[in-house]
């Protein structure tokens, strides 16, 4: 597949036309951003890690019956993918409490919810991505209450799959965010990509953050975080 104009370039993906107008070519960088760009950084590797991950997890959930964007893997860097118009709502799911939740609302990092909790942001850098409600997205026209009804319901069963296949990598999945998009037909499938910069991954025997946070909070061994996941990711999929 041949790599054409780049249409778009994010703070850590770029994305290329193609022959064929509804699939795209998307490249990972090693750029880091972090609290809507204000922090800025390279993680070496992380563009080919984040890539070779996204592709793993989402084929594993193709599987488990969530449609997604993902075509093939073309190289350790780029994939190509179906074109999708983006749904501009970012959906986190939380397990446990850490990073915004733990700031808005007072309490410490690490309490573990009866169940997991989902909420919408507005995907718009200028506004800050302020968090909003079903109500709003739909006087927005952001989604539809049916294509609402449709991410919710394929996020809790993401996050249901996620959970057991990091535990099983000794990995316990604290929250993550997802977005979604459309298909030309209007199908709502899995967009973007599941990788250490959308998710908080802790060690589940040590506690020890194996993502972004790493970068965000200056911990420091960030490309080891990184790489450990995926060492461990690796091994697991090759026992499956």
């Amino acid at each position: 597949m041949e790599k054409g104009q780049q249409l778009y370039e994010g703070k850590a993906k770029k994305v290329y036309a193609t022959e064929d107008p509804q699939l795209l070519i998307v490249s990972y960088k090693d750029d880091a951003t972090a609290f809507n760009g204000v922090k800025r950084g390279t993680i070496a590797g992380k563009g080919v890690i984040n890539n070779r991950m996204s592709n793993a997890l989402m084929q594993m959930l193709e599987k488990k019956g969530v449609p997604t964007h993902f075509v093939r893997e073309l190289s350790e860097r780029e994939t190509l993918v179906k074109k999708v118009s983006i749904v501009p709502l970012e959906v986190i799911i939380r397990n446990i409490s850490a990073g915004s939740f733990a700031k808005n609302y007072g309490v410490e990092e690490g309490i573990v919810f009866d169940e997991p909790t989902i909420e919408f942001s507005y995907k718009n850098d200028a506004l800050g991505d302020p968090l909003i409600n079903e109500y709003h997205a739909r006087a927005l026209k952001l989604a539809t209450a049916e294509e609402i009804e449709t991410i919710k319901r394929y996020a809790f069963r993401i996050n249901d799959e996620l959970k057991a296949f990091w535990l099983s990598c000794g990995v316990t999945l604290v929250d993550f965010k997802l977005e979604f998009g459309r298909l030309e037909d209007g199908t709502i499938v899995l967009a973007d990509e599941i990788s250490p910069d959308t998710s908080r991954l802790w060690d589940s025997a040590t506690g020890m953050k194996l993502d972004k946070d790493r970068f965000r909070r200056d911990l420091g061994g960030v490309e080891d975080a990184y790489q450990e996941v995926m060492k461990r990711l690796n091994e697991r999929m090759q026992a499956l």
